[in-house]
């Protein structure tokens, strides 16, 4: 679980462009260690301002990252490769269903571990990629409350919008490969409607939202 906390945060950090999310054009023209610079500043800036308000209302902190979200990180391209054989599979209405809720539920489990994310933390190492790819890794080190600096490998691929991110490889394990083989056996079992269905309603108050199984 903490691998999983660890690999949202720096996932985040990424996601994170802006307060508001209202520049997503002027990202277009950015190389991809470029956008992860200049969205771990930009984030770390607007929670060094409100960290208080974030931390005491857990809606802002959702609206926050559901703004900037979308812009910086291919969640349809994610959530494709997540899914897998079921993606291929699912109809239209369930992908866009899936794709909601699975982001909507990191943040709901996750989203809080932003809260004492600082900006020593962040260590973004020299780029080793070639400007003419169109897949790139952006290294960076988080230290660990202990101290302990842990490797967080952001995948990048250029998109016709401008670089985005779809995966997060920490200690050498893909984010996307892991919930991958989660929802694999989950989907085997259940059927990927009672999938989604726990997803949405897993964390909100009423019948069936006290949180998923």
């Amino acid at each position: 679980m903490n691998r999983r906390i660890l690999a949202f945060t720096a996932a985040l950090a990424l996601a994170c462009a802006s307060a508001g999310a209202q520049a997503p054009a002027s990202n277009a023209n950015l190389g991809p260690q470029e956008l992860v610079e200049q969205s771990a500043k930009r984030m770390l800036a607007e929670l060094d301002a409100n960290r208080a308000m974030y931390a005491k209302d857990p809606a802002k902190l959702d609206k926050l990252v559901g703004d900037v979200l979308l812009p910086n990180f291919d969640t349809e391209y994610a959530a494709r490769l997540v899914l897998g054989q079921a993606w291929r599979n699912a109809t239209p209405d369930q992908r866009k269903r899936f794709v909601d809720a699975f982001y909507h539920s990191l943040l709901r489990n996750y989203g809080n571990a932003l809260i004492d994310f600082t900006g020593d933390r962040l260590v973004i190492l020299p780029y080793k990629g070639d400007p003419g790819e169109t897949n790139a890794t952006v290294r960076t080190e988080v230290k660990k409350s202990t101290g302990e600096k842990v490797p967080v490998n952001f995948t990048l691929h250029k998109t016709d919008s401008g670089w985005k991110a779809w995966d997060v490889v920490i200690e050498g394990i893909s984010y996307v490969k892991s919930f991958r083989t989660d929802f694999a056996s989950e989907i085997q079992q259940r059927g990927l409607d009672e999938v989604i269905h726990r997803l949405e309603t897993e964390g909100k108050p009423g019948p069936g939202g006290a949180g998923g199984a």
